[in-house]
């Protein structure tokens, strides 16, 4: 399952952010360490459902669906609050870290309204500058990874060096546990216009400019500025998309996602998340408290951003930076069921591009080994098993096993 870690300072939101995208119930607090060991829950990605394209009335099985709107899961991981000189273990640091190791992709939380310091305590609103946060989260992950490379890198350009390894497939076996690929490694070296033949000729800097570098394509980043409601936040975002014009930054506020998802579930107002408006389904079962703050909602989040940014920031880390497609495998592909009758049970967020033996390594690695061939199932024909797929491809695998 797609991994995604919700990052930031203490108390900017996280694990509201967590719970709202969840309803995973993590403590929250207004002070700093709150969250102390890391929250793992199941969030969603959402898309189209082709139920409605196929007119059929689905039943999920890993998934859920409501009113043609699937709601695909990944796992979204709320750790612990990083501050100043983690990577020396200060605060919890070495937790924070080590959590993050296997996070594809980072929602940055940030605080906005500027109304906490740099180790996550309450100020003034617009006292403290969100554009500093950024900046030391990407300076702590690259600190990291260089304490983690330096460690040994003298034995691991010896070993490169005398035996004529290719780098970055080595330097990506012996760092596994961190996530980082070969493409990324091959990136950071161009951009840090390093030789990976001779690293043991990059001295200090050579390797801090190749950790910067890695950082950059390894861990994806959005920003989700957060308190979007609070006074000075829209001018605070306007500055964060200019100073980072390579991220995406997503207003959000994730009280107001809290509130929303909880009032429908309770039957109190009809809303989605994602959805740009929510329904008042009955006004007598709100409470006074309950009206203000769908009217704050309103005006201050729905009127200015068109929604609370929270589905937004997760849609846009899994379809956009990590390029997800949704992709359906069925056994029966003239009624689009499993073998128990299931209609659409299952929806798979696969690599763009993805082929039907990817589709069938998801499934098992038995069937892939045993492929024999698939089937598009809208179209009933058979196709290669390195057929390019695309979102909302219906497939069934015929194998031996």
């Amino acid at each position: 399952m797609v991994e995604i870690g919700i990052v930031g300072k203490p108390n900017v939101g996280k694990s509201t952010f967590f719970n709202a995208a969840t309803h995973a119930g993590a403590e929250t607090a207004g002070y700093p360490f709150t969250t102390i060991d890391a929250n793992n829950a199941v969030g969603f990605v959402r898309t189209d459902c082709v139920c409605r394209e196929l007119n059929v009335t689905d039943t999920p099985r890993n998934s859920r669906c409501v009113d043609g709107v699937r709601f695909a899961p990944v796992n979204l991981i709320d750790v612990a609050g990083l501050v100043p000189d983690a990577h020396k273990g200060k605060g919890l640091g070495n937790k924070f870290l080590d959590d993050l190791r296997q996070a594809a992709v980072l929602i940055h939380v940030v605080d906005a309204s500027g109304s906490t310091d740099s180790e996550g305590n309450p100020v003034a609103a617009g006292s403290h500058d969100p554009v500093e946060d950024v900046l030391f989260l990407e300076n702590e992950i690259e600190r990291w990874f260089y304490s983690i490379f330096n460690r040994n890198w003298d034995k691991i350009a010896r070993r490169v060096e005398t035996e004529k390894k290719d780098f970055a497939r080595f330097f990506e076996e012996m760092f596994a546990g961190i996530g980082i690929t070969e493409g990324a490694i091959h990136q950071a070296l161009r951009e840090a216009d390093l030789d990976g033949g001779y690293p043991s000729k990059w001295g200090e800097d050579g390797l801090y400019r190749f950790s910067k570098a890695l950082r950059a394509h390894s861990k994806k980043m959005i920003i989700a500025a957060n308190k979007t409601d609070a006074a000075g936040a829209q001018d605070n975002i306007a500055r964060l998309r200019e100073r980072f014009p390579n991220y995406p930054v997503v207003p959000t506020s994730s009280m107001a996602e809290f509130v929303l998802v909880n009032l429908a579930e309770k039957g109190a107002i009809r809303y989605l998340p994602g959805d740009s408006s929510f329904e008042i389904v009955d006004k007598s079962t709100l409470t006074p408290k309950e009206a203000k703050a769908l009217e704050m909602i309103q005006a201050k989040v729905f009127d200015r951003f068109g929604g609370t940014g929270v589905q937004a920031c997760i849609n846009q880390a899994v379809l956009d930076m990590l390029e997800k497609i949704a992709i359906y495998p069925v056994e029966d592909e003239t009624h689009f069921t499993d073998k128990e009758g299931r209609v659409l049970p299952d929806v798979f967020l696969m690599d763009r591009d993805c082929i039907p033996l990817d589709v069938a390594e998801r499934i098992h690695t038995d069937i892939a080994k045993h492929y024999v061939a698939a089937i598009d199932a809208k179209s009933k024909r058979k196709i290669a098993k390195d057929h390019a797929l695309k979102q909302g491809d219906v497939v069934k695998i015929i194998s031996k096993a």
